[in-house]
């Protein structure tokens, strides 16, 4: 269920080249918040930046009541975000859209391919899989060693390949050569970050069990307004709503 509350900023860190870490406290019980979903916050005001901003959620506290966002500086919204201080409070929609089905999931490893901005909401992902007692293999993929993030805490619940389009960090290349030159065996892959790579990972593994998350610009954030839809990968010629029926599905279940 989607709440919406004020929640406060209780921590912030640049934790990469504009790259926000954020812990945002509230009230609204996260029991039910699952790996893959996002908070929808308001960022601006009746004259600038009337859209609120899609935010994968990448870390939860329930004892604490605290969740963990990050977030790339990429334009006024996030840049008016990234102004904000510990003690702002913020406007959220929490939690929103629907996460990685990992509650009855028939596997004992598990192979986590991010890229970019889409590594957050893998963090809590491989969290909750290594307590489940799954095998954790992470490729995460970036621009330069200036972007990287969360190496060593992805290290915490398995082995991580770093990968960086210049070489300069880890492997040189794309998360796709990494299956290459790697002998990975898993039973499901879950994978988030730009559609390029979604494509190039769900071809790649086309004959595997896995899903993807779509990275989108939302109007509304609840599926009212229909500004995100992407077609489904069937006869029927329909269309699901990355906000409400996504940003989580299964791998080759919608047309990237």
């Amino acid at each position: 269920m989607i709440n919406k509350q004020m929640m406060t900023i209780v921590a912030k860190d640049d934790i990469a080249k504009d790259t926000i870490e954020m812990k945002l406290l509230g009230s609204v019980n996260l029991n039910s918040a699952e790996p893959g979903q996002f908070v929808h916050i308001n960022v601006g005001n009746s004259t600038s930046n009337m859209l609120r901003r899609p935010i994968s959620i990448a870390d939860v506290n329930k004892d604490q009541q605290t969740i963990t966002i990050i977030f790339k500086v990429i334009g006024s919204g996030t840049d008016q975000l990234r102004k904000c201080v510990i003690g702002d409070d913020l406007d959220v929609l929490v939690p929103c859209g629907k996460g990685y089905p990992i509650d009855n999931l028939p596997a004992t490893r598990a192979l986590l391919i991010g890229g970019g901005i889409g590594v957050p909401p893998l963090y809590y992902l491989a969290k909750q899989l290594h307590e489940k007692g799954v095998e954790v293999t992470s490729i995460l993929g970036f621009q330069t060693k200036d972007n990287v993030f969360y190496h060593s805490e992805f290290e915490e619940f398995g082995s991580c390949h770093i990968v960086t389009d210049d070489g300069s960090y880890g492997f040189k290349g794309y998360v796709t050569d990494v299956l290459d030159n790697e002998n990975i065996d898993f039973d499901y892959f879950f994978s988030c970050g730009p559609t390029g790579m979604l494509k190039a990972v769900s071809n790649k593994l086309e004959h595997k069990k896995g899903y993807i998350s779509i990275e989108q610009r939302m109007g509304c954030g609840i599926g009212a307004c229909y500004a995100c839809v992407v077609p489904t990968n069937d006869q029927s010629g329909g269309f699901k709503k990355i906000c409400k029926d996504g940003p989580v599905f299964r791998v080759n279940e919608v047309v990237l």
